[in-house]
């Protein structure tokens, strides 16, 4: 949710051979490392990088009423006209839709209507899902020449790519103000600027455990340059008689990705690069690693308990 005004707040501390900017944004903890000791310096970059995630949150949030997103989905089946850079995101997110055979969907996100994914055993019925998915599918939008036509009733989420989104804008603005070893972390989305001179391997970074009571420590790895991302179903599922149902949504049923890693942790070189490949290899299930192996890129998959049986 996009937090008020009064609780933006950034702080700087030391970190390890590094300072280290905090603030909160997109329901996330947000840092930025500079290997600096210049505390002035560190800040000023901490505030104009929040000031950047934080105008990107409140732009594209579902939760906020004034922003372009509250239009789109606002508009009742009368088409708007949408700004440069929103119109890039749809842009994106419709070669997406292309690239996974229609599994990744920004119109899906309606079925958090009926999904409520907080560890609880809340399985919705066949029934209650049918009706929302009669709501979802990103073939009825009209978009052309940045003027964006839903169904009346649809919806657009830029939830799966706004955060990767702005992790890249903000590395890039650090790249464009500052000559220090530098990176931007949202939540465990990453983007290494340049690499700290006083670690030649790069920044370590640790890969997310798959349960809270699992070290993060276990797994960790050196990142000098690019980005890092994770999909998976740590903090949000449902489990029911000994299947746990991931977050994941496959927007062709309405129902969990069978056979889905319970994670997915990809390096590529920027961070919208590596979740768009995390975020398609859950979307893949069984064929997760296969796809990245195709790609070519470093990642991680962790597949360790049963998963959601076929769709009903």
């Amino acid at each position: 949710m996009t937090p008020a005004q009064s609780d933006r707040q950034v702080a700087v501390t030391a970190g390890d051979h590094c300072l280290v900017g905090r603030f909160a944004a997109m329901a996330s903890p947000c840092e930025v490392l500079l290997e600096t000791s210049d505390q002035g310096m560190a800040l000023r970059l901490a505030q104009q990088v929040a000031a950047e995630a934080w105008r990107i949150e409140d732009k594209f949030s579902r939760y906020a009423a004034d922003n372009v997103v509250h239009a789109i989905n606002t508009a009742d089946g009368e088409p708007i006209e949408l700004d440069v850079e929103t119109a890039q995101l749809i842009d994106f997110a419709a070669t997406l839709y292309d690239l996974s055979d229609r599994s990744f969907d920004i119109t899906s996100g309606v079925l958090r209507s009926v999904w409520r994914f907080d560890g609880s055993d809340n399985i919705p019925s066949t029934a209650a899902v049918d009706r929302v998915m009669t709501r979802v599918g990103w073939e009825r939008a009209r978009w052309v020449a940045r003027t964006l036509q839903l169904e009346p009733g649809m919806e657009i989420d830029l939830g799966g790519i706004g955060k990767e989104y702005a992790v890249d804008r903000c590395a890039n603005l650090l790249r464009e103000h500052c000559d220090v070893g530098c990176l931007v972390n949202f939540g465990g989305d990453l983007a290494a600027v340049r690499p700290p001179r006083s670690r030649p391997a790069g920044w370590r970074v640790g890969i997310e455990a798959l349960d809270p009571g699992k070290p993060l420590a276990e797994r960790t790895l050196s990142l000098k340059l690019g980005g890092l991302a994770t999909s998976g179903d740590a903090r949000r599922f449902l489990l029911k008689d000994g299947l746990r149902y991931s977050h994941i949504l496959d927007p062709r049923t309405g129902w969990p990705v069978p056979d889905a890693p319970r994670s997915v942790t990809v390096a590529a070189d920027s961070c919208t690069q590596a979740g768009m490949l995390s975020t398609l290899a859950m979307l893949k299930g069984a064929r997760a690693e296969t796809f990245l192996d195709e790609q070519g890129v470093q990642y991680w998959c962790n597949r360790d308990s049963a998963t959601a049986p076929e769709t009903p």
